[in-house]
């Protein structure tokens, strides 16, 4: 849902750059799972404090005092449990269940697997990997994605090999 940026004061709040549609959805959840580097594990912080600024959330998660304690969680991933999300609609989705599903594209040729979803702003983008190594950056929008089956773990695309 967000990354550390780093800290945010002298008292151990943090900067975080929220990846949600909305600045503030962060500030709604009571604990944030932080994990520090793709691999390893998460833990569970009780938010104290949150707040909007600017384009950014500032936190003041419990234990974290000083400057230098925040400064240790740059970089870390946040993430809030999944049950603590609000349901979906029929039409909707988290991008993060994309990650692992196999992309096909119209003539049913195989790209790969969708590894991560970035945002680089205008709109979200698959990282899809192929077997060979090959990696493709495929925008997920309307024009592009044709179907998207949950139950068969597939996303069907208007995309070439050659692309």
């Amino acid at each position: 849902m967000g990354r550390v940026m780093g800290p945010y004061g002298v008292r151990g709040w943090v900067k975080v750059a929220p990846f949600t549609e909305a600045t503030d959805a962060l500030s709604d959840y009571p604990t944030w799972w932080l994990v520090p580097r793709e691999g390893l594990e998460g833990r569970a912080w009780p938010v104290e404090s949150a707040r909007i600024h600017a384009d950014t959330v500032v936190a003041k998660l419990a234990g974290i005092d000083t400057r230098e304690a925040a400064a240790v969680l740059k970089g870390s991933l946040v993430a809030v449990p999944r049950d603590a999300l609000p349901p979906l609609r029929d039409d909707e989705m988290y991008v993060g269940d994309l990650i692992g599903m196999t992309v096909v594209n119209r003539r049913g040729e195989t790209l790969g697997k969708v590894e991560a979803v970035d945002s680089f702003g205008a709109h979200p983008v698959m990282r899809v990997a192929a077997d060979g190594g090959a990696v493709r950056l495929v925008p997920f929008v309307a024009a592009l994605v044709d179907a998207v089956d949950r139950e068969a773990g597939r996303v069907e695309v208007d995309w070439g090999l050659d692309y």
